[in-house]
This record gives structure tokens, C-alpha cells and sequence, in this order.
């Protein structure tokens, strides 16, 4: 959001370029956008030849003194060097004042949708994790206890000092990731067993091993089925922080793509 924000204040004169139709095999989805400016550009409608063909209109919208918006309809196919074989239309604007108070709207309503993921733990793991998931499309938020390791966190990282970080699973919103990863076994114990008792978490995980898990099942109230500790299966033995967080976000993104192609699934359905 500070982004867009950011490019719209430093450029007057912007095209926006919007994916309104998608037709089989594309590279990004209907209402990607991207913002073009004579200079810069914020945002990809899918890269390659495609993107080149859109930049390139834009400006030239840009350029024009009586045009205000343009259409494009272009067939991704070996005459335009691109092999996905589907079929777009672009939408390209010259943005008003009302159009960019529109799209920071629709940005805003668009980040507030995003899944919740909390992270539990600012140590060295819990870092690495949020700079691995801070690129994506999630509401991240660090919490933890110690004042002295939340001021480590990566810039742009919204962070939670709290006595209780209990609280703010409870607080948290319906389909949330809780990944458990703090410097106490014991607060890593109460913190899962509250985000399995929710009912509603898209994924709870917890960092440690197969004996911790164990010792969580016979310690917690209730059903820990749901629970992935360890985390990161397919991780073969790599304690390095960063290559842990790689293998957890795979992990996340994953259920979080499954559970959005089923209420979409769902949607459909009516």
C-alpha cells in the first residue's frame, strides 16, 4: 500500500493498465494491474512479450493529447513470442484523481481480504520466516515477548509486543496461519493449543520435532490432529534459519492456495 501510495505521489501522470478478460492459459488473472508512468512502472500484468506490448501502449497513451483510454486485445501466441495460448484484454487508462483514490480504495479492500499469518517467536527463525513471507500476499504480523528481539525484526514487518501473545490469537480473523516458534517450550504449547481450540486456522504449526509433538499431544485438551510439527517436511535435515523458513512458507502458501480454490469452488456453486 505505501507503494502505491508512494508512486502515485511522485508520478502525475499515470496509464493503468488493467487485465479485464482472460481466456484459457494466461499469465496472471482478471483485475491484475499494472501502473505506467514515462518513466516507471508499479505491478505486472504477467511479464514477457505481453507486458513489453502494454508498457509500450501506455506510453503512448501517455504521449496523446486527446486520448484518454485505449483497449487491447492480443492473442498470447508464437506471433508475439509468448507460448501460453490463451487470450487477454487489456484495459489502459489515463488515470484521473478519481481513478487513483478508486484503486487505492480497491488496494486497500484487496490487502484487508488477505489471510492473516502470525508468527509467534522473533528469534533467528522467526525472522528469517518474516522476511520469507513479508513479498507475499499475506497480513503479517511478529509477536513476541522480548522487547530486545522484536527491534530485530525486517523492516516493514508489523510487529506485537506483548506479555500475552496468547491475546492476539484469539483477536486474530476466521482462516489465519499460526506458525509457533518462541524461545519457550511451554509458551509454544499454550500458544497452539489456543490456535487449534479456535477451530477456524487455515494452518497451525509448530516448531520442533516428533517428541515435542508428542509431548504436546499428551500434554493439550482436545483434538491435535491439525497440528504440523514438525514443520517443513520436506526439509531433509537443514537447521540453517533461512532454508527452514523457505521449506514453512511453501508449506503455508500451499494450504492457503487450496483453501482459496475451494471458496471459489464454493462461490461458484452459490
Amino acid at each position: 500500500m505505501h507503494e502505491l501510495i508512494g508512486f502515485l505521489e511522485a508520478h502525475s501522470d499515470v496509464v493503468c493498465v488493467t487485465l479485464e478478460r482472460a481466456q484459457g492459459s494466461v499469465p496472471r488473472e482478471e483485475g491484475a494491474f499494472m501502473l505506467v508512468s514515462d518513466t516507471a512502472l508499479l505491478g505486472t500484468i504477467g511479464g514477457g512479450q505481453l507486458e513489453y506490448m502494454a508498457i509500450d501502449e501506455a506510453r503512448g497513451l501517455l504521449a496523446s493529447s486527446d486520448e484518454p483510454s485505449r483497449r487491447m486485445d492480443v492473442p498470447l501466441g508464437p506471433e508475439i513470442g509468448q507460448c501460453c495460448g490463451g487470450r487477454v484484454g487489456l484495459a489502459l487508462k489515463r488515470m484521473d484523481a478519481g481513478d487513483k483514490r478508486a484503486v487505492l480504495k480497491t488496494e486497500k479492500k484487496r490487502i484487508a481480504a488477505q489471510p492473516e499469518v502470525l508468527i509467534f517467536g522473533a528469534g533467528h527463525v522467526g525472522r528469517a520466516l518474516a522476511r520469507a513471507f513479508l513479498a507475499l500476499p499475506v497480513r503479517l504480523k511478529l509477536v513476541d515477548t522480548r522487547a530486545e528481539e522484536i527491534v530485530k525484526a525486517p523492516a516493514g514487518v508489523e510487529t506485537f509486543l506483548t506479555p500475552l501473545p496468547e491475546a492476539e490469537v484469539k483477536a486474530a480473523s476466521a482462516d489465519s496461519v499460526y506458525i509457533v516458534a518462541t524461545h519457550e517450550h511451554a509458551l509454544d504449547f499454550i500458544l497452539a493449543s489456543e490456535a487449534l481450540a479456535r477451530g477456524d486456522a487455515a494452518y497451525v504449526g509448530m516448531i520442533g520435532s516428533k517428541t515435542k509433538r508428542a509431548q504436546f499431544a499428551s500434554w493439550a485438551e482436545g483434538d491435535t490432529q491439525a497440528l504440523v510439527c514438525p514443520m517443513a517436511a520436506g526439509n531433509k535435515g537443514d537447521s540453517r534459519p533461512e532454508v527452514i523458513a523457505a521449506f514453512v512458507v511453501a508449506e503455508v502458501m500451499a494450504v492457503l492456495g487450496e483453501h482459496a480454490t475451494e471458496a471459489k469452488e464454493q462461490a461458484a456453486m452459490g
